[in-house]
């Protein structure tokens, strides 16, 4: 591609792995900002987030889709599986699809204390629930005492339960009002009649649950927009949540394998509070956490699973400084490394081959000249598919292809990679999908778009009806000395063949672009599955197309040069140019 060349809508072919620049069509049609797909492992269909709601996407074309949920947070929605079920986050609540429904998450009443004496004391079991105002609490009955304590004063005026072992070893249910009172101001519970010892020596008889809301405990995980799986020794466990806009660099995380419960005591302060988590990485078993660039120290804080004295515990491992994230929907993986957008470009983290430690590095060196001047950078998204990231932002897509490693340039001297990079005009994504090996997205528009996955079919380039206007324009040609006259009398062109397609040239000269030549005739070849016959031709060699045509530019000191095609349904590729030319005498201008 050269460095300055600009090239909408060009994808690689390469021998055994097709990478044509296909279009899409319409999939669906919904009200609202597209915010999400979500979908369970074992579902064969999806879920859309659009606008307010959350709807089934029918697995028949002229279905309509069935509304599942309405009330979500116009915003970008993400989730996560943990069983049977999908949790959903939007930034304004916690939700779980069961398959069925949708609905906010009850949290887990915890149980707080056992072996507690009705006087108080006892020995600490879990750490209150952030998303569940309840608790329970476990005393060892005396027969004597009616009193008993709970931990905390202030109760809600949410029903007080309660029950207590019989002789047989059962639990049976007390109600309040009938069988014990509740001074709420004291959160002191009064049974009418004592409970008796435990009928099971070591074991506690009496379980009482009421509800103590504090203001804001559940807003910290509702609030939340961004997260990952993570866990002790590396597992993927826990969810760990962040994006809360009140508390920019905490984060949360879940129980084992219970997103229900997020103890009060289970979240981390990472960084200062000027700067903002912007999304995580996964490196082998450690957990890496991105800040925002307001960062200046440490950009990505780094932390490993362990067990301390038989509870969770997220330790800081390291730390590394670099461009901070920019952008909450661009973190992903190519290949085995975390990308994700910076102000610099886009980032990977990797280690480095001679001390084996991690830091970033640039990946997008090829299109940087380009993406860096883009605005609302941090309102990109990003997908990666077939071994390409790609990373959409104002209607454009930035794209990088992990299966073509240009190697280390003399201008980026830290890069042990770059990775080769494409461009594409008209992707007005919102959000970006994949599933079952195709590739969605969607738009402010409500529309839900699917690119097409068959390179054979002609009817496959096309962006709904549109043509996909393919553009490659080579950087200023300057000959072996920059000051002499150049004169260009031959162009060659080695283009990809198609039984539909044609190439246009354009030459500029002194700024001014002038038309060359069109051909429509000679990078065709016959087929029957593809035949048009407008398109007709009688060639039936399927070969690489090699275009010749003499061109006469006079005494210029540089030219630039425009191979493109923006017909409907006409697929094109680029393999190769070439220009002959004389030089001689000093350019005057």
């Amino acid at each position: 591609m050269g460095k300055s060349p600009n090239a909408p809508n060009m994808i690689r072919d390469t021998p055994g792995k097709v990478r044509k620049c296909m279009g899409y069509f319409l999939k669906a049609q919904f009200d609202g900002t597209i915010n999400g797909f979500h979908t369970r492992k074992q579902d064969t269909f999806g879920i859309i987030h659009a606008g307010t709601k959350l709807y089934k996407m029918p697995e028949e074309k002229e279905a309509e889709p069935e509304v599942l949920y309405d009330g979500m947070n116009d915003a970008r929605s993400s989730s996560w599986q943990f069983e049977d079920s999908l949790y959903i986050i939007d930034g304004k609540q916690l939700l779980v699809y069961d398959g069925e429904t949708v609905k906010s998450v009850e949290g887990r009443i915890p149980t707080l204390t056992i072996a507690k004496d009705p006087n108080g004391g006892g020995t600490d079991y879990d750490a209150l629930n952030l998303i569940q105002p309840k608790f329970t609490e476990l005393f060892a009955g005396n027969g004597t005492a009616k009193d008993y304590h709970m931990s905390f004063s202030g109760l809600d005026e949410t029903e007080v339960t309660a029950k207590i072992m019989n002789s047989n070893g059962d639990w049976e249910d007390k109600k309040e009002g009938t069988d014990f009172t509740v001074n709420r101001e004291t959160g002191v519970i009064t049974f009418k009649t004592a409970p008796g010892n435990s009928p099971l020596e070591g074991e506690d008889n009496v379980s009482i649950t009421a509800a103590r809301t504090v203001e804001g405990y559940a807003d910290k995980i509702n609030k939340c927009t961004i997260g990952t799986l993570f866990g002790v020794n590396g597992a993927a466990d826990r969810l760990f949540l962040s994006g809360n806009p009140d508390f920019v660099n905490y984060d949360w995380y879940s129980g084992q394998n219970d997103p229900t419960y997020f103890p009060d005591t289970g979240y981390s302060v990472l960084g200062t509070p000027k700067s903002a988590i912007m999304g995580y990485s996964i490196i082998n078993n450690y957990l890496a956490t991105h800040k925002d660039e307001n960062e200046t120290d440490r950009n990505v804080i780094v932390r490993s699973g362990d067990l301390v004295d038989s509870e969770p515990a997220f330790p800081i491992k390291n730390t590394m400084q670099g461009p901070g994230a920019i952008a909450k929907n661009s973190f992903a993986y190519l290949g085995t490394e975390p990308v994700f957008l910076t102000r610099s470009g886009i980032y990977a983290i990797t280690p480095s081959d001679i001390s084996g430690e991690r830091y970033s590095q640039d990946r997008s060196y090829f299109i940087n000249g380009a993406l860096l001047q883009e605005e609302n950078l941090e309102n990109a998204c990003c997908v990666t598919f077939q071994d390409m990231y790609w990373l959409c932002v104002n209607g454009k897509a930035y794209i990088l292809d992990s299966m073509q490693n240009l190697g280390t340039t003399r201008n980026e001297p830290y890069s042990n990679r770059q990775y080769a990079c494409f461009y594409r005009t008209n992707i007005p994504a919102h959000v970006m999908w994949t599933k079952n090996n195709r590739l969605y997205f969607g738009d402010k528009n409500g529309r839900v778009l699917e690119f097409y996955n068959d390179p054979n079919d002609i009817e496959s380039y096309n962006d709904c009806g549109e043509a996909i206007h393919a553009i490659w324009e080579t950087p200023d040609f300057t000959g072996n000395k920059f000051y002499k006259n150049k004169t260009s009398r031959h162009l060659a062109l080695q283009l990809t063949p198609s039984a539909s397609t044609s190439v246009s040239i354009y030459a500029q000269k002194r700024g001014i672009w002038s038309f060359v030549k069109k051909d429509d005739k000679r990078v065709r070849y016959f087929s029957y599955d593809q035949l048009t016959y407008s398109k007709f031709t009688y060639s039936n060699d399927t070969t690489s197309k090699t275009l010749q045509t003499k061109i006469r530019l006079r005494r210029l000191d540089k030219a630039r040069f425009r191979i493109e095609n923006g017909e409907v349904n006409e697929p094109f590729g680029l393999m190769r140019i070439a220009i002959e030319f004389v030089e001689g005498g000093n350019y005057r201008g």
